[in-house]
């Protein structure tokens, strides 16, 4: 017998978080990431909160709470194991496939690395574009200049090709941070010289001599210097042009394994030689930053550490090119384990409770979803399935987990005792989010609770994945263009699918479009499209059950690529680059769920749109950025 299914969702019965306006807080300025320590609950304290991680069961590695970060002068670290951190996560890290970022989340991003307190923020390539410019100005101009009361303030860096334009852009860029840094580079392997930049040993070691000299010139004290390919570009000539770069002025010499092709002890090795051979590299920082590509990012980046490099370069997640970067959250949580034992006493400045809201945030705004086997960060990383395994961990934690998971934020669900269901309260819910790092305002929480209560009702117990799912379906989202009222959808085996979808616009106006497809997502989009009338291309769809059982939420996520030409410039290569706008959308109704995230895609899509368009009509020469 035929069937026919009809469906209709009424959303606007249920509040929601007002649209953030340009001029408008963020929406993680009231979000917090809270400790746990001994019952007590602080959102932040002068002595950092550290758990020393274990090897055994009864000897803890020694904690760090009476280490200090020392004192940021560009080019010398008073205390020798003192490892700075370099998030490379706003201009690497974009640089991922399908990982577009607007402005107003990378500004977001750049405050939840404050307060992870990474050492330097590498906030974008500002030649790029106007709003690459605009971004990493704003993000100088605000976090740039916010110091805690530890006098802690991230240094703000810009990228730069050895040229004077982008030199100069990435100045008029950064300068207005209390700590600004111009990072610029040109490849120095064999390979590149010959078929890329087409230029002899000693042309390169003159531009690169020159472009620091001229950065330093600009009023710049703090000047990172990278030879591209370093880790396939001859050793001698390495020594030689590090060592004309010091003379010049550079401050930090950045050694990047561009491809990924070295082993731990070939790296290692490498910083060795270059300590050794350079000359006056005692007066600089070496820096390491290693891609992924062979899987050994991370190693790499410890062995180079090891050898004597004191800055690392990374990103959260390890997003990146191709296979991406070293992970910050690898990296720091192996220094805080092994630094003693094995690292020689190595450490980090960084709040490791902070880990997972800030690896929660890039994962929502970029669109890239984290598998869940990540260490550190995955779903799985302190989950036990193996009976051996829960019978060690019930006896003691420490048989199977090396560190607690409440070290990076993340709190036990089995030991919270709360169990959230449809006679729960505000209070109740509030605690739960607060053991989950979530602190919200009262509007935030109200808008929360009624989204909660409806899950509830259908729900007989409300899980954390749910909760988190619906933080992150209220909280992260980009501004509201267009907001998703209310949908009918009739599907089935008779016939095409229809739907009907009402949207609201900026300013409060209802519009509403019917359309038929292949299924009722496809009906539901093109419906969408009828009112948006904004073409696009959906490049990806994926949707995933947060927990298990039919009345589980979904979580949707989608890519998509404008028709009308969004593009970027690609830091390393200048090539113009297609940008592509992720979206995501959570409920207990898949369609809905999916409409959500097509909405939110192209509400990105449309807000680069509309801010490019803004700085189009500012003179070029209001902020010398290159047109």
């Amino acid at each position: 017998m035929a069937s026919s299914i009809i469906r209709t969702t009424n959303l606007s019965s249920l509040p929601s978080i007002p649209a953030l306006s340009s001029t408008s807080s963020s929406p993680f300025s009231s979000i917090h990431l809270r400790s746990h320590h001994h019952g007590a609950v602080s959102l932040c304290t002068a002595e950092k909160f550290r758990v020393s991680c274990s090897i055994s069961d009864s000897s803890p590695l020694p904690s760090h709470s009476h280490r200090r970060r020392p004192d940021y002068i560009p080019n010398r670290i008073s205390d020798p194991n003192y490892i700075r951190i370099f998030d490379t996560t706003l201009r690497d890290g974009e640089q991922s496939p399908g990982a577009t970022l607007t402005s107003k989340e990378k500004l977001d991003i750049a405050s939840q690395l404050a307060n992870l307190e990474v050492d330097i923020i590498e906030a974008g390539f500002p030649a790029a574009s106007k709003d690459d410019f605009e971004a990493v100005k704003t993000i100088a101009e605000t976090v740039g200049n916010t110091v805690d009361e530890n006098g802690y303030v991230p240094v703000i860096c810009g990228l730069s090709r050895c040229n004077k334009k982008d030199i100069e852009t990435a100045w008029e860029a950064v300068k207005y941070a209390k700590r600004p840094r111009i990072h610029t580079f040109i490849a120095t392997s064999d390979i590149h010289l010959k078929y890329k930049l087409k230029k002899s040993k000693d042309e390169v070691i003159e531009i690169a001599r020159n472009m620091v000299a001229f950065a330093r010139s600009l009023g710049c004290e703090d000047v990172e210097f990278s030879p591209e390919d370093a880790g396939r570009s001859e050793r001698e000539y390495l020594y030689e042009i590090l060592g004309e770069v010091i003379k010049a002025g550079a401050t930090t010499l950045n050694i990047p394994d561009t491809v990924g092709i070295t082993l731990p002890s070939e790296f290692g090795q490498l910083i060795a030689d270059i300590k050794a051979n350079t000359p006056g590299i005692q007066n600089v920082i070496i820096s390491t930053h290693c891609q992924n590509d062979l899987g050994l990012s991370t190693a790499n980046t410890l062995s180079g550490a090891h050898s004597g490099a004191r800055q690392v370069e990374v990103t959260i997640n390890g997003i990146g090119e191709r296979a991406g970067n070293a992970s910050l959250e690898e990296v720091v949580m192996a220094i805080k384990c092994r630094g003693d034992h094995v690292l020689g006493g190595l450490f980090t400045g960084i709040d490791t409770r902070h880990i997972v809201m800030t690896s929660k945030m890039v994962e929502e705004y970029t669109g890239m979803q984290t598998q869940p086997h990540k260490a550190i960060v995955g779903a799985n990383a302190f989950a036990h399935e193996s009976g051996i395994h829960q019978d060690g961990m019930l006896k003691h934690k420490g048989t199977y987990e090396i560190m607690s998971p409440e070290e990076i934020g993340l709190e036990r669900s089995n030991e919270a005792g709360i169990v959230l269901g449809k006679l729960s309260g505000r209070h109740a819910l509030k605690d739960r989010l607060n053991e989950l790092g979530y602190v919200l305002d009262d509007g935030q929480l109200s808008n929360l609770f009624w989204r909660f209560k409806a899950v509830a009702e259908q729900k007989k117990r409300v899980t954390d994945a749910d909760l988190i799912a619906l933080v992150s379906d209220e909280v992260f989202q980009p501004e509201a263009v267009w907001k998703l009222l209310d949908m009918q959808i009739t599907c089935g085996t008779l016939g095409l699918s229809t739907s009907t979808v009402k949207l609201a616009d900026s300013d409060g106006k209802e519009h509403v479009a019917c359309s038929v497809g292949t299924g009722p997502v496809d009906a539901a989009y093109k419906a969408v499209d009828l009112i948006v009338k904004e073409p696009a291309t959906l490049l990806e769809y994926s949707m995933n059950a947060v927990t298990e059982g039919i009345d589980a939420i979904a979580t949707t996520r989608v890519l998509i690529r404008g028709d009308n030409n969004y593009s970027s410039t690609n830091a390393v290569t200048g090539e113009s680059v297609e940008r592509t706008f992720s979206g995501t959308g959570a409920g207990m109704d898949i369609v809905v769920s999916s409409v959500k995230a097509y909405v939110g895609a192209l509400n990105k899509m449309l807000g680069f749109k509309e801010y490019s368009s803004t700085l189009r009509k500012i003179p070029s020469d209001a902020n010398k950025v290159p047109a």
